[in-house]
């Protein structure tokens, strides 16, 4: 699908790279360009095995790396002729870095006046905050996710896996195509794309802001409850597992309360009414905790698929592995890796009618594609790549 689209990923750890990961998924071939030493900091990130990188293989499948040093002005100049080379590139670093290395969106534009630039930050690229550094915990603490999460009497809390960077990424993933669309499409030139850690998950919670400016409501943490439906939490079962449940549509949660033979509340009015339920969300959690401890998750799970109401266990990670509807998908795939023998990866997430998604490898060993990528995109000679290694360039 992205056949003959050619991305240079100069960027490092999380969001800007998974941009890069989602176009190499649909045929893009994409340029991983690292430091020479040590390369992108994720390789090091997480759990590792016999010293790699298990993230790393998974965000960097389909890439090709390349070693540049761009604190040198060689290894600065090289960058500019691979950038020069490609229809999209991505980067991370902090605008000022950009340009002192002389690969900001201007001096990009002006080798080639149809690159699209994707520059993922943690403040964006305007205001007073744009040079400071970030990482998606800040993102995730100042988009105001942090301060709706969590018990009401606990702290703020913070998610245990890169949800700022994931939603960060998604918005860029589609921005690029947008551009490129604009570009190809349109007969347009390209254009710097700014997106930061924070404004995407805002996107997300702008219900809050939405309640603050029209009603002067301030949202509170509130635990697996949501102020919009009842029943709406975690519950036990007897055989200590857990269910959720959402009775976000009205006849949903009256079907629940015939479901656990209390059908008087699917006929009270202060049970039946959405809004009115919301008043008495506690007595409705009661209620359905109360029944849900008194069966197994399989007896209760049984209930409320005969009944279609919208309940799921609460997985761990071999529970989901061996979930029916995960295999008969096929969401996750084992690749082969000359490192780890082979390792099971998620599958790219959009299916399409037409084409399949690809992971055709793993994260790559540091620079292993150095002389490969500077010999076809650039057209330089192993001598020639010789003596950049001799210099320290590559």
């Amino acid at each position: 699908m992205l056949s003959g689209l050619r991305v240079l990923d100069m960027a490092s750890l999380a969001a800007a790279p998974l941009v890069a990961t989602y176009l190499g998924e649909f045929g893009a071939d994409v340029i991983k360009l690292e430091q020479p030493q040590g390369g992108d900091p994720i390789r090091g990130w997480g759990a590792q095995k016999d010293g790699v990188g298990l993230m790393w293989k998974s965000v960097s499948r389909n890439k090709r790396s390349v070693t540049v040093d761009l604190r040198l002005p060689d290894g600065q100049e090289l960058a500019r002729r691979l950038a020069a080379s490609c229809d999209v590139v991505i980067a991370n670093a902090r605008p000022h870095t950009l340009r002192r290395w002389g690969l900001d969106y201007d001096r990009l534009r002006a080798l080639d006046p149809r690159i699209v630039m994707l520059h993922v930050t943690g403040f964006g690229l305007s205001g007073p905050k744009s040079s400071r550094p970030g990482f998606g915990t800040l993102g995730e603490a100042m988009s105001g996710f942090a301060h709706v999460t969590g018990p009401g009497d606990g702290p703020p809390t913070l998610p245990p896996f890169m949800l700022a960077d994931g939603v960060a990424s998604l918005n860029a993933a589609y921005a690029v195509m947008t551009a490129l669309y604009h570009r190809d499409v349109h007969g347009a030139g390209g254009q710097l794309i700014d997106v930061n850690l924070i404004d995407p998950l805002v996107r997300l919670l702008e219900q809050s802001v939405l309640a603050y400016d029209q009603l002067g409501v301030v949202a509170r943490r509130s635990g697996n409850r949501w102020d919009i439906s009842a029943p709406r939490n975690t519950y036990q079962t007897k055989d200590g597992r857990w269910l959720a449940m959402s009775g976000s549509a009205p006849t949903v949660a009256l079907r629940v309360f015939r479901a656990i033979g209390r059908p008087d509340l699917a006929e009270d009015p202060d049970f039946a009414d959405p809004v009115r339920r919301l008043a008495r969300a506690r007595e409705v959690d009661e209620v359905v905790a109360e029944w849900v401890a008194g069966q197994t998750l399989d007896e209760a799970m049984a209930v409320f698929e005969r009944d279609e109401i919208a309940a799921a266990p609460v997985y761990d990670v071999v529970d989901l592995l061996a979930d029916d509807q995960v295999q008969a998908r096929e969401v996750f795939r084992r690749v082969p890796d000359a490192e780890l023998g082979s390792m099971l990866v998620q599958a790219p997430v959009p299916r399409f009618s037409g084409h399949d998604g690809r992971v055709d490898s793993l994260g790559p060993r540091l620079g292993e594609h150095t002389a490969e990528v500077l010999a076809e995109v650039l057209g330089l000679s192993p001598a020639a790549v010789d003596d950049l290694r001799a210099r320290g360039i590559v």
